[in-house]
């Protein structure tokens, strides 16, 4: 069976990669220096976190789609020493490796 591509489907493909690249290249075609002002500067500070907390938090609090209607879940209680760990000491790696310590023997000793 052969499968063709017709002329509609490429024109978006070639439109939307114009796009992207315009937009993405934007700051190197121009040749003017060009800064962020300081509000915008502040605000990408928080941008990595956000991100993380947009793809961490639904994955905590809800199982395929459906918010945790219990408490045994070890995804919770990993996720409070997480953030316990973190808030306390201020480092990344302890806080993975102590919130993998809490989630592993709930997840797979009590099935969890």
């Amino acid at each position: 069976m052969e499968h063709m591509t017709d002329w509609w489907t490429i024109a978006i493909i070639v439109g939307l990669t114009g796009v992207t690249v315009l937009t993405r290249c934007f700051f190197f075609i121009s040749s003017k220096p060009w800064t962020l002002p300081h509000w915008a500067q502040r605000g990408l500070q928080y941008a990595p976190i956000a991100a993380l907390s947009a793809v961490v938090a639904p994955e905590v609090v809800m199982s395929q789609g459906v918010l945790l209607d219990t408490w045994q879940d070890a995804r919770l209680f990993a996720a409070a020493v997480g953030l316990l760990v973190y808030y306390s000491w201020r480092d990344a790696l302890l806080t993975i490796v102590l919130g993998m310590a809490v989630f592993l023997p709930l997840h797979l000793g009590l099935g969890w």
